[in-house]
């Protein structure tokens, strides 16, 4: 895995050891991030189930003023840590090393974040109740472009109820990113 763009293009990261963790590949990465390219830089960033954090890492080498990564997988957590520094992103970056849920109430004197990325286990649901959280953040306004990457089967037919729409919907082989914004 390696940083894809930017000032740090081509740094190799390191990923956590084990299973609980799935990496974004990195063509799926560079497709993403050419989709959302003028919205990066000078951004805030929220990466959230952010495993080794190579996607607020990519935003920051992007040109993004500030990425936070929330896990609370201590493995993640520590691998996190070794690419923020050698990537010398310390100072850019906040890492919440706890769930979503408690990271999310926070953040709730945060400034507005211009891009949330989330990559929640599949199959689970738990996107669904990121969202609702999401939907009456103070860090969440009409301009935050968040997206969600799944499982091809997850289905988002819920979010209007939830007050956003859906912008854009890639398809890959074996998962799918969401791009959401409120209605």
């Amino acid at each position: 895995m390696r940083i894809i763009s930017g000032n740090k293009r081509g740094m190799l990261l390191e990923t956590p050891d084990g299973m609980d963790t799935r990496p974004t590949s990195d063509r799926i990465k560079e497709t993403l991030f050419n989709m959302i390219a003028p919205y990066v830089y000078d951004s805030y960033f929220l990466d959230l189930f952010a495993g080794s954090g190579q996607m607020g890492i990519e935003a920051l080498s992007r040109g993004a003023r500030e990425a936070v990564f929330v896990e609370k997988d201590k493995r993640a957590i520590a691998c996190i840590e070794k690419n923020l520094n050698k990537a010398k992103f310390d100072d850019d970056s906040l890492l919440l090393k706890t769930d979503v849920f408690s990271a999310l109430n926070m953040l709730k004197n945060h400034s507005v974040f211009d891009i949330v990325f989330m990559d929640p286990p599949y199959n689970k649901l738990i996107e669904k109740d990121v969202l609702k959280s999401l939907a009456n953040s103070p860090f969440i306004s009409d301009e935050t472009l968040i997206i969600v990457e799944a499982s091809l089967e997850t289905d988002f037919d819920y979010v209007e109820s939830y007050g956003y729409s859906i912008t854009k919907e890639k398809l890959y082989k074996t998962n799918k990113h969401i791009f959401l914004k409120k209605a």
